[in-house]
């Protein structure tokens, strides 16, 4: 658990969320816990929404977050993360990204690399919207959403994803549920040491 989550509940001036938690889901997210939930599929693909405190002021995680290449910092199976394209924030359109990641898995008695290239769409402080362009999936996107609370930010990590490989869905969305908490508090610890 990092030392720095060691928030009182009841200093904290909560802000109402997007999402409507229970105090005992309040309490958790703040001593440190990731919340889980999944969404029913019919596509075989898996979709996962990881829920987690930071103690940080929304402008400071953005700032984290979207430094790509620090992401095999923050998924330990994440070998590569690279930007190969930025094309800047106008008026009228946001910052745009084109991502390039490559991770690394083993399973019981096999390990996979897949690899992807990702459009980033970024609205300044508020989401980052990862949308697939090609790779080892048939299909992949993710939103990352920030909300102010308490002293802090919440992440709110959607997932969605497809494998090119017939796999069915509730192994997927297990494999997720299962590895992201953990990634989550991995990125939460080298977000708030750095």
């Amino acid at each position: 658990m990092v030392a720095s989550l060691s928030v009182s509940i009841e200093s904290v001036d909560l802000i109402s969320t997007q999402t409507s938690m229970t105090s005992q889901q309040e309490k958790s997210l703040l001593q440190g816990d990731v919340l889980i939930s999944t969404t029913a599929t019919v596509s075989g693909s898996a979709a996962v929404t990881a829920t987690m405190y930071v103690p940080m002021v929304r402008s400071q995680t953005w700032q984290k977050l979207t430094d790509y290449s620090k992401w095999v910092h923050y998924f330990p199976d994440i070998v590569q993360s690279q930007v190969l394209e930025v094309k800047r924030q106008s008026k009228t359109h946001p910052m745009t990204r084109r991502l390039y990641q490559v991770a690394r898995k083993a399973f019981l008695m096999f390990s996979a690399q897949v690899e992807i290239y990702l459009q980033v769409i970024e609205t300044l402080h508020q989401k980052i919207q990862f949308r697939f362009e090609r790779g080892t999936f048939s299909d992949f996107s993710a939103d990352l959403t920030l909300e102010d609370y308490g002293q802090g930010t919440l992440i709110i990590y959607s997932v969605k994803a497809t494998p090119l490989i017939p796999v069915p869905s509730f192994l997927i969305e297990q494999a997720i549920r299962h590895d992201l908490p953990g990634n989550m508090k991995t990125m939460r610890q080298v977000m708030c040491a750095a």
